[in-house]
């Protein structure tokens, strides 16, 4: 088999007896982006002589013999929202496109002291603001399984590479769905971690009570070693939980018995695609064969998700990209007469359209006279979304939906409708106002052959009983072993 489509743990295997090499690998996975990139286009970045240099050092360390991580000598690839020493981070913003960070982020090292081999970093929509990754400033990523249709976002070519095997794995960010939702698009499997769970140091800010760094992997074990190198509490990190970090691969285990699934009937809705319906349906029964017990459970604030987002998520981001002003980094417009029209034309230009469009919500949210209307109301809204979710598990471990409510659409189609492409989101959201974390995984496909994504929700920090969920599932069935034909 083609080592490029194996998975960490089979490769760990293969590096840890000597049947091959990082640096044969590394130079497999740089080939394989060659070959593949001209139609997918998921990396911003390629960096094949750090890469190289990393896979050298990962093998010496193999070679020596000494206990070695699982994720030494594996190609990885980051969204290009997290900061890299000395390689370019760029959020795919024209206004951070030659931006060069003095540090890494602390997922960033944790994977470098786990010996990781870094590919590059991956297209994405511009400040994670989006659900396509359309809105980059150097072009969008299409879908591996068909390559005329989105890959999802906002971390579409994290998951498109994962999927086309231009990487082992990557790392997305998860602000409104940015992990789940094009993990869902692209047939492999991610996972949105607890707010808290794994330190934001170093993540370029969207919306920071929302946002939140996690894995895009080939199968759900890869998921579990991925959280197992990046989880844990950072000093770096203010909102970062002092909370002991498991042995999420420990966790996995294909007895279901005894596990409570509810369904809710608010992500069963009208217009939601019948293949998409389906298929979730399908993989409810398979839960069921397994010993799960599902149950009907009530989110009723579900129908103001996407309302409540839209207002604190733009709100934060007005606040968060005001750093943005052309003084000490990034793009600054040239010439200007004063300061004021410097800030003004930095931002004109350097800002696209979807960037531009929710800092201008935000602002108004936030605005004299309108705070208390939009803002406070919203953070009222968000309390009542986070208090159905806990009266839902106290009846249940689970909660089971789709991810999204169709497979993935048409590059173009959604991006004259803002509305349209911000309900692309509408099962996602509300895990990310709650703080809790969840799993996306393929599920079953169109008739087109497009991926459709099941998601699994869990309490604050029990990833543990998603992972295990999910391997029961993932075991069962025969999804994630399908591979787009690019």
């Amino acid at each position: 088999m083609d080592p490029t489509q194996l998975t960490i743990h089979e490769l760990h295997g293969q590096l840890k007896n000597h049947k091959t090499t990082s640096r044969a690998l590394t130079r497999l996975i740089l080939d394989r982006i060659k070959s593949v990139e001209p139609k997918i286009h998921a990396y911003t970045t390629v960096t094949p002589e750090a890469a190289m240099a990393q896979a050298e050092a990962a093998d010496q360390w193999l070679q020596s013999g000494r206990p070695a991580h699982p994720l030494t000598g594996i190609p990885i690839a980051l969204k290009d929202n997290l900061c890299t020493q000395g390689i370019r981070t760029t959020c795919s913003s024209k206004i951070l496109e030659n931006f060069i960070p003095p540090y890494n982020a602390t997922v960033v090292r944790r994977l470098n002291e786990a010996g990781a081999v870094f590919i590059g970093k991956t297209n994405m929509d511009e400040f994670a603001m989006g659900s396509s990754t359309e809105n980059s400033a150097f072009g969008l990523t299409a879908n591996p399984w068909d390559v005329s249709r989105i890959p999802g976002g906002s971390s579409g070519g994290s998951a498109a590479a994962v999927a086309a095997d231009a990487c082992i794995s990557a790392l997305g960010s998860d602000t409104g769905g940015s992990i789940r939702q094009p993990a869902a698009m692209c047939g492999v499997v991610g996972l949105k971690p607890t707010y808290g769970r794994v330190s934001r140091y170093g993540l370029v800010a969207f919306a920071s009570s929302l946002d939140q760094i996690g894995p895009i992997a080939k199968n759900v074990t890869d998921c579990a070693l991925m959280m197992n190198a990046i989880s844990g509490h950072d000093s770096y990190d203010s909102t970062s939980a002092e909370i002991p970090v498991p042995d999420f691969a420990r966790a996995l285990d294909r007895n279901l018995t005894g596990m409570r699934i509810g369904i809710p009937k608010e992500y069963f809705i009208d217009g939601m695609d019948s293949e998409v319906l389906h298929a979730v349906k399908e993989a409810i029964r398979v839960m069921e064969k397994l010993g799960a017990k599902t149950q009907d459970v009530f989110l009723p604030h579900t129908e103001y998700a996407i309302a409540t987002y839209y207002i604190l998520a733009t709100a934060e981001a007005s606040s968060n990209l005001a750093r943005y002003d052309g003084v000490k980094y990034g793009h600054r417009a040239k010439p200007t007469k004063d300061l004021l029209e410097m800030y003004m034309k930095t931002r004109q230009d350097g800002f696209g359209p979807e960037v531009k469009r929710r800092i201008m919500l935000g602002t108004y949210a936030l605005s004299s006279g309108y705070y208390d209307a939009y803002y406070r109301k919203a953070q009222c809204v968000r309390t009542l979304i986070k208090s159905d979710f806990d009266e839902a598990f106290k009846q249940v471990d689970l909660i089971v939906t789709p991810t999204a409510p169709t497979a993935a659409f048409k590059i173009g189609e959604k991006t004259q409708d803002p509305l349209q492409m911000y309900l692309s989101d509408i099962f996602t959201i509300s895990v990310n106002i709650a703080g809790i974390p969840a799993l996306s995984m393929p599920c079953g496909f169109t008739k087109a052959g497009l991926p459709i994504g099941l998601q699994i929700m869990g309490r604050p920090f029990a990833e543990e009983t998603i992972l295990h969920a999910a391997y029961a599932f993932e075991q069962a069935t025969e999804w994630h072993k399908r591979k787009p034909n690019i």
